[in-house]
């Protein structure tokens, strides 16, 4: 079935990146007067800038620039006296670099289902997994899909636990009117280019505790280092690399040689080998560049219109795949970081796009590569096993006009009709049974 007339006339059109969205070739500018004063790379008035407007947008006092979220989870963590014996009640499926900031604290990461029909925490399965040593409740705004804040608290007060709020995906979103990162003792963002907005990589520490600020200043100064002037510089040339490369009418020839080069590209990895397999890199802790924090400070002050174009987008896709009633709680106003779509056939789903755009692959395993090496059991997490295999997510940055979401949705709209007598029909969120529940 080939109703869309899509295919060989595709081959000189657009193709989506999944990345390289969120900055602006007035960015690259800016980038580049950064590294002509290559003094003021590393450090300068950028970062506290950023902080402050970060802070504001947030809705709290006091946010920590680093090198990358997990090292604001990391130092969260530390401030709060997080340590050997103690426990972390966090979601699955989720990025194996957050378990191992918990791990390498010495405490134990327990991993709790998701929902069978959100993508955020069950805390019903979180009851279950309480134990003396449980510390901490971190929930995690999956796509930018605000958690119910109300019943993450009423259970963290029940069971004197302490709210970290994991906002990597949901910058701008917000819960009844606040955003999120407002609501627990602290959170935790990401700034990495897949992300609201891009510092090309980098996080952020954000809380409204005066004591937890005082010792996260303290870690950020003290126990962080400062990246060397070259890498700063990498930083920003990987950012306006993306920027051109990503384009939607560059992007299909530049993915190739992208995935050709694989490990030996020579720009920053978000992620390391050794991250993957539960490993701890020896130049862990390190804090945002000043550079950088110049692209931050810009990107927060357009964030507006940024969502914006995200949450048209998603109306867009949610004509053809309404979510399943429940996924967005009552009162919460996603930020559409990704619009995820589930389908039973996800592997027929990504070839079809493939000429198009390059599906998403968060979360296409409950923690990444190897979640054995830190800690989960296999079958432990059912709704989250479930989930890994059967949902795809769809961009929404600034790239992605309404023309191309349209012709994404009717691509994995064509891919479930072509299906639809074999045993793997894909399905969008609104037909399917919760995933968990017996056929």
């Amino acid at each position: 079935m080939k109703t869309m007339g899509y295919g060989k006339r595709n081959w000189f059109g657009r193709h989506l990146a999944l990345l390289g969205g969120t900055t602006s070739y007035a960015d690259c500018v800016a980038a580049t007067a950064s590294m002509l004063q290559p003094g003021s790379l590393v450090e300068g008035r950028f970062i506290e800038e950023y902080e402050r407007a970060f802070a504001e947008r947030v809705g709290v006092d006091h946010a920590f620039s680093f090198c990358n979220g997990r090292v604001g989870l990391y130092g969260i963590l530390r401030s709060l006296g997080v340590g050997e014996g103690d426990e972390v009640l966090m979601q699955v499926p989720t990025h194996i670099v957050v378990a191992n900031a918990v791990r390498y604290l010495g405490a134990t990461p327990i991993y709790v289902d998701c929902g069978r029909v959100s993508f955020n925490i069950d805390l019903e399965d979180a009851q279950r997994r309480l134990t003396p040593r449980s510390k901490v409740l971190l929930v995690q705004h999956t796509y930018g899909i605000p958690v119910d804040m109300d019943g993450a608290h009423a259970f963290a007060d029940a069971h004197d636990l302490i709210v970290v709020e994991d906002c990597v995906h949901s910058l701008g979103a917000t819960y009844k009117g606040r955003p999120t990162g407002s609501f627990g003792r602290a959170a935790f963002f990401s700034t990495e280019e897949t992300k609201m907005i891009s510092t090309s990589m980098g996080g952020m520490a954000t809380t409204d505790d005066p004591d937890l600020a005082r010792d996260l200043r303290d870690f950020h100064d003290q126990a962080c280092a400062r990246p060397g002037t070259w890498l700063a510089a990498q930083y920003l040339i990987k950012l306006m690399a993306y920027q051109v490369l990503m384009g939607p009418r560059i992007h299909r020839y530049a993915r190739p040689v992208y995935d050709m080069l694989g490990r030996f590209q020579p720009l920053p990895k978000p992620v390391t080998e050794e991250e993957y397999v539960g490993g701890k890199p020896e130049d862990y802790l390190q804090i945002l560049t000043n550079g950088q924090a110049r692209m931050g400070l810009r990107q927060v002050k357009r964030l507006d219109d940024n969502l914006e174009h995200r949450r048209m987008i998603a109306d867009v896709y949610a004509e053809t795949f309404p979510l399943a009633e429940g996924t967005v709680p009552a009162g919460a106003e996603p930020s559409w970081c990704r619009y995820p779509v589930r389908v039973k056939n996800r592997a027929l789903a990504e070839e079809r796009l493939k000429p198009y755009a390059v599906p998403g692959t968060w979360f296409s395993q409950v923690l990444s590569n190897s979640p054995e090496s830190v800690g989960y059991v296999q079958g432990s997490c059912p709704n989250a096993e479930a989930t890994i295999g059967h949902v795809i997510n769809l961009p929404t940055h600034g790239r992605v006009r309404p023309d191309d979401a349209r012709r994404l949705a009717a691509i994995v709209q064509e891919a479930c009709a072509d299906a639809r007598s074999g045993p793997t029909r894909p399905v969008s969120a609104s037909q399917e049974p919760a995933l968990g529940a017996k056929p």
